[in-house]
């Protein structure tokens, strides 16, 4: 084969990837949060799981996106593993449609196709506009396979091509594992199964050559989430894993009667293409059938043989635990959820941070108060790995809202990192210093720094709510809780002038006096945490009005901190201008 001409198949090979990817682009831009939505609703009990994965995949043309959203569910707690299987037996039913439909000759269609695909992203808005890319995307898949077909047939009866294939001839085995390999290479079932059906249907190839090598574009298929997925939470890896022992353990039980198999459809169908087609579907419906009444069993042996690592969240803090990069490109909506639950935990270990403050309060170890700064680390390194993440979001494959709120997410975490700073580089060493000195405030003066760090724990919960549910200005309860802060801090600094008035106008004893100097510098202590504490309740509150603020507003939170800390050297301040900048670059 000319080289010009395997230049030519691997182009329709991308062409025909870049068309599954505008469908699927398409319809998540159209409809992905119904998508998801509909999801949620018709996962009551397997039948309906297997109607929805058949019906998910058949709109996306794509196993593997149906798959990134039932992975997302599961990891989330909202869906069980049994049910999960159950929508990828769907799944893997929906993805052999296309097959079916383009067994027919449906390729003079595919101009009509491109030409209404243009028509309404040229001249509509909305989901009107994201259809004309589902359009696009169909055409794009039927002018791919037409040209690959075309590409191959003249290479169908070479003798080199006819001697490789008629050396598998009643090598099953062989043919499932070259029919794996090319669509392990290709990552379409569709191109391979469609090449398979050409052989076919020029004679190169018997028919039970032909049905050993789909069994191997099945097996194929399954592969890459499984090796993608090895990166990814044990739940990802059990779903893809036992999807691809389902038809790992289908096609070696067919082997054997394969030659009974072809031989009966030759009889009831003599087109060649709907040989391949109907064998693809039956396969998988097959399996289907087969699978259903058993999955909470097989459910229980994916658990065992993938159990859930013992190492816990405490032993890494810092570590992301649902951040899958896999989600970035082919399911955005999820990605912004999976960055919305890190940006939460951000919450919970600044809130741990300052439970270590306040027990360093109450002793005079340093190491209790020093206890938060792991935490704070870990809250950095968390940070990081979230701007790093939502960077990564592709624009043409997220929608503007989608955008929008990774830019959202991105000064939550900034205005969490600059409460971290602040109780890290400030507060911390304070209270450090005091235990040093076997300082510890009197009741009197601790009780003002115990209510501020209990509004601060339960501001902290709010902002968390807040930045799930994306409360509107009107309702967003943290707008009045600067009062608080700043009404405790006025008080304990009229206290404190008013104890400075009356000893300057009681003299006593020298022991007396050096006892008052005591107490006025622990006054001096309480009143800068004080001053700081306030400071974090700022961030935490700036934290929750970025998703609910307009420009201007964010231009007025930005005056109401002036005593923010400086981000480190090399860090931009806002981490949303750096989102836009890579991903219009």
């Amino acid at each position: 084969m000319e080289l010009l001409t395997l230049i030519d198949l691997a182009g329709s090979v991308a062409l025909l990837l870049w068309g599954v990817h505008m469908v699927q682009t398409g319809v998540q831009r159209a409809c992905g949060a119904r998508l998801n939505s509909l999801l949620a609703r018709m996962l009551g009990n397997r039948f309906q799981a297997f109607l929805t994965g058949l019906g998910i995949t058949a709109i996306l043309q794509s196993s593997t996106a149906t798959g990134l959203m039932i992975t997302g569910l599961a990891a989330r707690g909202q869906l069980d593993l049994a049910p999960a299987l159950a929508v990828m037996l769907g799944a893997n039913v929906g993805t052999t449609l296309i097959v079916q439909l383009l067994s027919f000759d449906v390729s003079s269609i595919a101009p009509a196709f491109v030409l209404t695909g243009v028509i309404l992203f040229r001249r509509s808005q909305g989901a009107w506009r994201d259809s004309g890319r589902v359009f696009i995307g169909l055409g794009l898949i039927l002018l791919s396979l037409r040209q690959f077909l075309m590409l191959l047939s003249p290479y169908t009866h070479k003798p080199e091509l006819t001697a490789v294939l008629a050396s598998m001839n009643s090598h099953d085995l062989a043919a499932i594992l070259l029919g794996a390999a090319i669509t392990w290479i290709s990552h379409s079932s569709v191109a391979t199964v469609m090449l398979v059906t050409t052989f076919a249907t020029s004679g190169t190839i018997p028919l039970e050559t032909a049905l050993a090598l789909v069994l191997g574009a099945n097996i194929g298929t399954s592969i890459n989430p499984v090796m993608e997925g090895s990166r990814t939470d044990p739940t990802a890896r059990r779903i893809s894993m036992g999807n691809l022992l389902v038809r790992c353990v289908g096609a070696l039980v067919l082997v054997p009667a394969l030659p009974f198999i072809s031989a009966l459809m030759a009889r009831l169908e003599p087109d060649a293409a709907r040989q391949v087609a109907d064998f693809h579907t039956l396969f998988n419906v097959g399996l289907a059938v087969m699978m259903m009444p058993a999955l909470t069993q097989y459910a229980r042996l994916m658990l065992r043989l993938i159990p859930t690592p013992q190492e816990s969240q405490q032993s890494s803090p810092g570590k992301p635990l649902y951040l899958d990069r896999l989600l970035l490109d082919k399911a955005p909506q999820l990605a912004i959820g999976s960055a919305t639950r890190e940006a939460m935990r951000l919450c919970d270990l600044l809130g741990a941070m300052l439970g270590a403050m306040k027990d360093g309060l109450r002793t005079t170890d340093p190491n209790k108060a020093g206890a938060a700064r792991p935490l704070g680390n870990a809250m950095e390194d968390l940070g990081a790995a979230i701007r790093s993440y939502l960077a990564g979001l592709d624009p043409d494959t997220a929608s503007q809202p989608e955008m929008e709120r990774a830019e959202d997410i991105l000064a939550f975490c900034t205005q969490m990192l600059h409460a971290e700073d602040i109780v890290e580089r400030s507060i911390v060493p304070m209270v450090q210093k005091m235990a040093r000195q076997r300082i510890v405030l009197p009741p009197d003066l601790l009780r003002p720094v115990l209510s501020m760090t209990q509004q601060l724990s339960h501001n902290l919960n709010i902002c968390a709510t807040v930045l799930l549910g994306r409360q509107t200005q009107e309702n967003n309860p943290l707008s009045g809780q600067k009062d608080f802060f700043r009404d405790v801090e006025i008080e304990a600094t009229a206290a404190y002038f008013e104890r400075l008035r009356n000893q300057s106008t009681e003299p006593g004893s020298a022991l007396e006096q050096g006892d008052a100097a005591l107490v006025g510098e622990t006054a001096t202590y309480q009143l800068t945490l004080l001053r700081d504490l306030r400071r974090v309740n700022t961030h935490i509150v700036a934290a929750a009005s970025y998703p609910l603020v307009t420009e201007d507003e964010q231009l007025f939170l930005g005056k109401e901190a002036p005593n923010a800390p400086a981000p480190s050297a090399g860090e931009p301040s806002s981490l949303a201008p750096t989102l836009k900048a890579d991903t219009e670059s």
